[in-house]
């Protein structure tokens, strides 16, 4: 069997002036990075920003598990279906962080013949957004220091600096440290930290930022930290915000790509879902519904997550929202999540696969508490039975929810035609969307509609930290803002080892974080960390390049 590195490496790749003709995208409109990779100028945008909106396809997910569900894939796949019956279509996606590519979960470009290419590029360092992201973020964390340094004007509390610096890798020895060591001429020592690039606000500010001005506005507002007397510093006061806005002037462009079969992919931005928002940039997806018919989009992890945080946030900020959500599941994983070990999946379970649905069904439950109509794609495994797939897709037709089986990874376009024809009538339901929460409720109220409504949770519970957190936001008066929820992406609480769908739990937020420049407050719940660690055998280990340039070993 072929890995995913293989089948994209043979696949004969178009010019990518070509893919952008079939958006009419001119080619004045593109800036080159090579033959298969462009930036889209935001010149286009006044060319196109009074187009009617095409359809927008939100691809969410079941909690994952070890044994895989799919989600690029199918939202790749899917697009490639709706491509290849003559509609007009875009697929608008992350880009992959290097943290996890060399760490455990691998790269995000999808899989089998549903991928995005060049696999290889977009997986690596792209067009380099990711790395304006850190140098940014990072020139600002110097630039404090320095300002400590040079007599401290701000009078900035050195034991209250919140901007930590980014890295977009799994390392967990820079998660604490001390800087300014080894004498008044190297700083001021104090503590501070790394996060995961993806973890950055400036992450999240990019992909919320309607364009350059915006963007510009919002990093002027974050907050960096605390003065002596407690008053909150913004960037701006450090006179960067020029600095740190020209850092990303390419980055702000949305990058075009293809997929296997030719169809358009925008992919921009790539905020984790589990201690971000989890989405696509606002620029990506705005662009990519003016271009296309039907636009195909993704959130991350389950629809706990990046869904919640797609419609509570970004739809919010952009004023759009879906015209139907597909939630990707596989009988296999529904059966981990009804207690079946991993060894064990092959196997019918009734039993197993009649407990696990629940996590399943309360996903469906959640998107229509959205006022959204859903659709549940099941990735096709050689050991479903029809038994299985007959029992998920009842289940799921009582509850409103249309099934189809998704072929995607084995046939890409064709494996999905049937998924397409479903997802296409879903656009048709009614559809009355409606946000979760209001933004001027209490920071607690919004938390605790999300733990409620949304993971099934008794109530919320904060930490002595959060409490005077939440106490000093409040004073700020910075407390009327979407909430981020940063929670574990395995269980619906935040107890990473309750599957399936679990009862009788709070949700217990241990710090609350002001991320201003993104525009919301970021809840820390359970054991979530902002800079994850490397595994026992990190998938680094099995990489390499020939003499040739040939890769091997990325998936």
């Amino acid at each position: 069997m072929k890995t995913d590195v293989e089948i994209a490496q043979e696949a004969e790749m178009q010019h990518i002036k070509n893919i952008a003709a079939t958006l009419d995208i001119v080619e004045d409109d593109l800036e080159m990075y090579g033959k298969y990779k462009a930036k889209i100028s935001l010149d286009a945008w006044n060319k196109v920003k009074d187009n009617a909106n095409g359809k927008l396809i939100l691809v969410t997910a079941i909690n994952p598990t070890a044994a895989g569900e799919g989600k690029t894939t199918t939202s790749v796949g899917l697009a490639d279906a709706l491509h290849k019956q003559g509609i007009k279509t875009a697929v608008a996606l992350r880009e992959p962080s290097l943290g996890p590519c060399f760490g455990m979960k691998g790269g995000a470009a999808g899989g089998g013949y549903a991928q995005v290419v060049p696999m290889e590029d977009i997986n690596l360092h792209f067009t380099g957004d990711f790395h304006a992201i850190t140098t940014a973020h990072n020139l600002l964390a110097a630039v404090i220091d320095n300002h400590i340094q040079q007599g401290n004007a701000l009078d900035l509390d050195v034991r209250r600096i919140t901007w930590k610096r980014v890295l977009d890798l799994n390392d967990r020895a820079l998660r604490n440290i001390v800087i300014g060591m080894g004498g008044k001429a190297h700083g001021v020592p104090r503590e501070t930290g790394f996060d995961i690039t993806v973890a950055s606000e400036m992450m999240a500010i990019l992909c919320l930022a309607s364009d350059l001005e915006d963007m510009k506005k919002r990093l002027g507002q974050i907050v960096i930290g605390y003065t002596r007397s407690g008053r909150a510093v913004r960037a701006e006061e450090l006179n960067v915000t020029g600095a740190l806005t020209l850092l990303f002037k390419d980055a702000i462009k949305p990058n075009l790509v293809q997929t296997l079969e030719g169809t358009p992919a925008i992919i921009h931005g790539g905020p984790f879902a589990n201690i971000a928002h989890g989405c696509n940039s606002v620029m990506a997806t705005k662009f990519a519904l003016k271009f296309a018919d039907v636009v195909i989009t993704e959130a991350g992890f389950g629809a706990d997550l990046g869904a919640e945080k797609f419609l509570d946030i970004k739809c919010r900020f952009a004023g759009i929202h879906p015209d139907a959500v597909v939630i990707v599941a596989t009988v296999r994983a529904l059966k981990m999540h009804g207690g079946l070990a991993k060894t064990e999946l092959g196997k019918v379970d009734m039993e197993a696969l009649k407990k696990g649905l629940a996590n399943l069904t309360k996903h469906i439950e959640n998107v229509q508490k959205f006022g959204l109509p859903a659709v549940v794609a099941i990735n096709a495994f050689p050991t479903d039975t029809k038994e299985e797939l007959d029992f998920v897709e009842a289940e799921c037709n009582a509850m409103g929810a249309e099934v189809a089986l998704s072929e995607v990874w084995a046939k890409g376009g064709a494996g999905g035609l049937e998924l397409a024809k479903k997802v296409m009538a879903a656009t048709e339901k009614p559809n009355n969307f409606k946000y979760m929460y209001d933004v001027e409720q209490s920071i607690p109220e919004k938390i605790t509609a999300i733990a409620k409504e949304i993971y099934g949770a008794d109530g919320v519970s904060f930490t002595a930290a959060a409490k005077k957190q939440l106490a000093e936001i409040e004073e700020l008066g910075m407390d009327k803002m979407p909430v981020c929820m940063a929670k574990t992406q395995y269980s619906l609480s935040d107890d990473q080892t309750k599957l399936g769908r679990p009862s009788g739990f709070t949700i217990t937020v241990r710090e609350l974080r002001i991320a201003a420049g993104a525009g919301f407050i970021v809840a820390l719940t359970g054991n979530i960390l902002t800079m994850p660690g490397l595994p026992k055998k990190p998938a680094a280990e099995n990489m390499d390049i020939d003499i040739n340039g040939k890769i091997t070993g990325l998936f």
